[in-house]
């Protein structure tokens, strides 16, 4: 089948399925086991598939950033885009409402940061007005930078995105992009996923349990 002749809306589609699958199955992978080796460049695996990995970025504040700015907090990565109608808030809605229910004190433990696959948009002004929206997490921080750096850390961690022109749109395209919430320990390396949809009190639970198991060293 001609793939530039399918409906633009398939796109989307296909990208939550594939979502959907990939966390169920690495996240199945991990709740009964202990956390995945670290390989040779230091970064956790999951099922033989490095996740994570080093990036350089600009924050909502144009500030450049790297993965090292966020050692000590555990992150809570998801790439996405301002413009995005639907997938993209509606994460962002459910980790807030996952972290409302820790309570002040282990929700310090935790950076949200939303890297965007739309630098072309979202600018740091623009993500600095998306990320104080009232329905997301009050720490969140917006990430931005050049097509290359962005590219470069979601090949990082393995995210697919890609531009799809849409004339019906006002600025005449979307981005097709891969949904789901990572969680990195306070070195940055890979813990867990968890895929598009997944219920707030689950990620609630989780991040109890990383916490649990990793505890603050005084």
């Amino acid at each position: 089948m001609d793939l530039s002749k399918r409906p633009i809306w398939l796109f989307p589609a296909i990208s939550a399925v594939i979502a959907l699958i990939l966390g169920a199955f690495i996240v199945s992978s991990q709740l009964n086991r202990e956390p995945a080796p670290a390989s040779a460049s230091g970064v956790r695996t999951a099922d033989g598939v490095s996740l994570g990995g080093p990036f350089t970025l600009v924050n909502q504040d144009g500030e450049t950033v790297t993965n090292e700015t966020y050692r000590g907090s555990a992150m809570l990565v998801y790439f996405g885009f301002t413009y995005c109608p639907d997938m993209c808030p509606a994460s962002m809605q459910l980790l807030k409402v996952a972290l409302d229910q820790l309570d002040e004190a282990d929700r310090a433990n935790f950076q949200p940061i939303l890297i965007s696959v739309d630098p072309e948009r979202d600018t740091p002004e623009a993500l600095a007005q998306y990320v104080e929206g009232a329905a997301f997490p009050d720490n969140l921080v917006g990430l931005t930078g050049t097509l290359d750096q962005v590219r470069a850390a979601a090949s990082a961690y393995g995210v697919y995105f890609s531009r799809v022109e849409d004339a019906s749109l006002t600025s005449g395209y979307t981005v097709d992009h891969l949904s789901v919430i990572f969680l990195m320990d306070r070195n940055g390396e890979f813990v867990e996923i968890f895929p598009h949809g997944t219920a707030p009190n689950v990620i609630a639970q989780r991040l109890q349990r990383f916490l649990q198991d990793n505890p603050v060293q005084s």
